[in-house]
């Protein structure tokens, strides 16, 4: 049986792409990436000053230049092959101070004929670090946009495991607690509505808390950011059951957690997704052996893009998913020393590109 299904998908493969190669399918490319502490040289009321000339990463003009470039470089490059030329339509970014960042980021000669909008909120968030989506212009029109809170408080933390120190997560993304209201200050997530190429889709872009204090001490904060997640769908659907909703980030946590499995209700498998519901094509990817980033040498995905049912419903007409992948070229890949394998992230003595590959999905129509 195992092997007439695995003929079965050759078979929708090679059909695939022999419509492409007919001209008969259009085909976008959506992305996400951690742009990993893309920061100015400006002092700023946000907690930046590590980020600085005179600061900690000694972080001067012509390293944040190096680090545009290099962004830009991966950005345009993101899908590309697969009958694909055009770099991403809508991109999620995250770790972003502010939206100064992002209008020097698509002037970047890579990108600036690309004509990339930008819709971005200063989140409360103590670092500054924000989430935002970027989009070409010619193929995307935002009907409306809007930024959602995710409270969440110090008293809801987990008890964590007894070997705290084994527990402990290391991490540049502190969580930081307002004394007076106990609330753990964190990112928005963006919600987007939109026409893309005449068909509408709803974008929500996450940067879940982090697991500073340990993985599980934290747990509750990821899992009430999936929450709030699947209650910004359940608007959405409530308005439109085939309502057709990308939603990605980096969530801190891998496509297996809780936050994801109930709190999104993401399914692995196609074929379990129902009216409604949420197809994750990283869980495969990550039972494989996947990862978009490494700690203490194991991999995992934290960088992840979900597509609502009407993405599956094989009605080519419209938009429907084809397929998902991780950007990790050899250039954004450390190639020796104790990180060899890791994502090429900034250090004191080199620019490099983020700690996180990027990932993305392809969205196929057919030509009318």
């Amino acid at each position: 049986m195992k092997k007439v299904k695995n003929i079965v998908f050759v078979f929708a493969i090679l059909a695939t792409n022999a419509l492409f190669s007919q001209g008969k399918f259009e085909l976008h490319t959506v992305a996400f990436y951690n742009f990993e502490n893309l920061f100015d040289t400006i002092n700023q009321e946000n907690n930046d000053e590590e980020w600085l000339p005179n600061g900690a990463q000694n972080w001067t003009h012509k390293k944040y230049r190096q680090k545009l470039h290099n962004l830009s470089k991966v950005l345009s490059e993101i899908g590309t092959g697969e009958q694909q030329t055009n770099s991403p339509v809508l991109i999620g970014g995250c770790e972003i101070e502010n939206r100064g960042v992002l209008e020097d980021l698509v002037k970047q000669p890579l990108l600036v004929n690309k004509d990339y909008g930008i819709i971005h909120f200063d989140s409360p968030d103590k670092r500054g670090i924000d989430v935002a989506l970027l989009y070409q212009k010619k193929h995307f029109k935002p009907t409306s946009y809007s930024s959602i809170p995710l409270y969440i408080y110090r008293t809801m933390e987990g008890k964590g495991d007894k070997d705290k120190d084994k527990e402990k997560e290391e991490s540049d993304d502190k969580v930081e607690t307002d004394k007076s209201s106990d609330r753990v200050y964190t990112r928005d997530q963006l919600l987007v509505t939109g026409l893309l190429d005449g068909e509408e889709v709803s974008i929500i872009i996450n940067h879940w808390p982090s697991r500073s204090g340990g993985e599980k001490k934290s747990a509750p904060f990821r899992e009430a950011a999936g929450l709030l997640n699947r209650k910004i769908m359940d608007s959405l659907f409530a308005i439109n059951p085939k309502a057709k909703i990308i939603t990605m980030g980096d969530l801190n946590d891998g496509t297996y957690n809780k936050s994801v499995k109930e709190g999104i209700g993401a399914k692995r498998k196609k074929e379990d997704v129902k009216e409604k519901g949420i197809y994750n094509p990283f869980e495969e990817m990550f039972y494989k052996g996947h990862a978009t980033l490494f700690h203490r040498d194991a991999g995992d995905i934290f960088d992840q893009i979900m597509v609502s049912e009407a993405f599956i419903d094989k009605n080519y007409k419209k938009f429907q998913y084809w397929k998902a992948g991780i950007y990790n070229k050899p250039y954004m890949i450390q190639n020796f020393g104790q990180y060899k394998g890791y994502p090429l992230r900034h250090t004191l003595t080199e620019i490099g590109y983020s700690d996180h590959f990027p990932v993305y999905v392809y969205l196929v129509r057919e030509v009318k």
